[in-house]
This record gives C-alpha cells, sequence and structure tokens, in this order.
C-alpha cells in the first residue's frame, strides 16, 4: 500500500517508521523542511508540498497540530484525483473533524486519532480510536492491522473518534498536573524519591498511563513529545466540547490554565511534564 504522512512532528515520524517496517512505500510532507531525516533514512521519500505527497497514494495519514493546520492542508488536497482516504490521527475539534470529512475527495476521510505516544506506536502498542464509513475504514485495515495493536470503532460521525480522544486526553492531563502536585510535595518535604517513586508506580490510585511521565516530573528535563501549548489547546477543546452539551468543567478550566501558565513561563515548547515546575518556581 502507498502512503503518505502530512506533518512530521514526533508522532508523524513515528507513524512514518512503523509503516515503512512494515513495508508500506511512505512518503512525507513537513510544513518546515529537514524534520524528516530519520524517515528518509528508513526509506521513506520526501516531497515538496502535500499535493505532491499525497499524489498516487492509496492514503494519507494527517499528524498535525491542531484545527487551523488541518484545515489548511485538507483545502490543499482538495481536487487530486484518484483520491486517496484521507486518514486524519490529529487531535482536533469534533467539528473541524466534519469539515476535514466535507473537505476530502470524495469525501473519503476516516478519522483515526491515536491513544498513546509516538514509542508506543513505533512498537505497535498504541490505539487508533476511529470514526467514519465503514466500507473506507475496511479498506484500511493494512493499516490497522501493521501500525495499531488494537482499534475501536466509534461510528460514522469522525467527531465522535475524535470526542473519545479528547475525554482521554482530559484524563491524562488532569490526573497529570495533580500527579505534579504530589511529587513536588513530597520533595518539598524531603521524603526519599527512590521510596516515593516505588509507591507512587505501586499505588491504584495512580493511572498506569501516567507511569511513563514519572520520572520526568520527578527528575526530568521534560524533553518528551506532548508540549505544553499542545495540551493547553486540547483541555481548551475538551471543555468546549462540554460545554456544547450543556456540561461545565470548572476542573478542566483550572487545568488548561495550569497548563497555559507552563507555557507562558518558558516551558511551551517542553513535554506536559513541565507543568509541575510551576510548582517549583
Amino acid at each position: 500500500m502507498r502512503v503518505a504522512v502530512l506533518g512530521m512532528g514526533r508522532m508523524g515520524r513515528a507513524l512514518a517508521r512503523r509503516l515503512l517496517a512494515h513495508d508500506f512505500a511512505v512518503a512525507v510532507w513537513n510544513r518546515t523542511p529537514g524534520r524528516a531525516a530519520e524517515v528518509l533514512d528508513a526509506g521513506g521519500e520526501e516531497a515538496a508540498t502535500p499535493e505532491a505527497a499525497a499524489a498516487g497514494r492509496d492514503a494519507v495519514l494527517l499528524s498535525l497540530a491542531d484545527d487551523e493546520a488541518v484545515r489548511e492542508v485538507m483545502e490543499r488536497l482538495w481536487g487530486i484525483e484518484p483520491g486517496p482516504v484521507v486518514v486524519d490521527t490529529s487531535t482536533i475539534s469534533p467539528a473541524a473533524s466534519r469539515a476535514a470529512r466535507d473537505l476530502a475527495p470524495g469525501r473519503s476521510y476516516v478519522a483515526a486519532p491515536i491513544a498513546g505516544g509516538p514509542t508506543m506506536v513505533i512498537e505497535g502498542k498504541a490505539t487508533a480510536l476511529i470514526g467514519g464509513d465503514r466500507a473506507l475504514v475496511e479498506r484500511l485495515e493494512p493499516i490497522w492491522a501493521d501500525v495499531f495493536s488494537s482499534t475501536a470503532y466509534c461510528g460514522e460521525d469522525p467527531g465522535t473518534a475524535v470526542a473519545y480522544k479528547l475525554l482521554n486526553n482530559y484524563l491524562l492531563m488532569s490526573g497529570l498536573a495533580a500527579l505534579g502536585e504530589v511529587v513536588a510535595t513530597a520533595q518539598a518535604l524531603g521524603l526519599d524519591e527512590g521510596l516515593t517513586r516505588a509507591l507512587l508506580l505501586q499505588w491504584p490510585t495512580v493511572a498506569p498511563m501516567l507511569h511513563g511521565r514519572l520520572d520526568d516530573l520527578i527528575t526530568g528535563d521534560h524533553g518528551g513529545w506532548f508540549t505544553t501549548r499542545l495540551g493547553a489547546k486540547d483541555l481548551r477543546l475538551a471543555r468546549m466540547l462540554a460545554a456544547g452539551a450543556g456540561v461545565d468543567l470548572p476542573l478542566a478550566r483550572l487545568v488548561e490554565r495550569r497548563y497555559e501558565e507552563a507555557a507562558e513561563k518558558g516551558w511551551s515548547d517542553h513535554d506536559i511534564a513541565a507543568v509541575v515546575e510551576l510548582l517549583r518556581q
């Protein structure tokens, strides 16, 4: 299967590498050149434009930062013939996902936001939350089978898959903010860091998805892939999603502001674990 991956952030590069490892023919594009070296070394080819990357491909995977970036790329893909199936793994608003479907060539669009980080993608341990036409989804079975450990079909509406992803990210970031407060308090009290780490890994009150960021909270440089800026964006989208259904999320508003503050105070391009630095400051 011939595939393009548009967006060479950490997640986009991970997707491209996983596809290449399973003998897909992969073309890539990124708005800023020079981000795809490891993908090119693995056998991918780089295109100068998203249109060139998508031409002649069976599927085009998007891994982009936000609603605006997705809209801009979809507008450029409009009219490509024969049209590939667009698989949007980006974390965007449900409304933006539905709008992207309407811009896709022949409306051949599937939302597939990913539960799991780039390392999990490379190792084949991530889950895809899939929304879109069932026939299109079935056409893409080689991608689901070779890239992900599992999939969850969320129905015909691509916005539903994105809604689940936003709720998942809300749980991640609110839990991480609380865990950061626990770590910072334990350190301020002078508690043994080794025992603190061991207990937090054992306690059922700490969600397993937070374990991978515990060392970063305690002693790390916050060099991970999911930035505080993007974290604040996802919290805002989750809050707006709930508000559209008549539900106010006061906790989400507070946590969103914490990630915004971390971004404003110099941690914008650092991993969401950098939210702990607000307490250390």
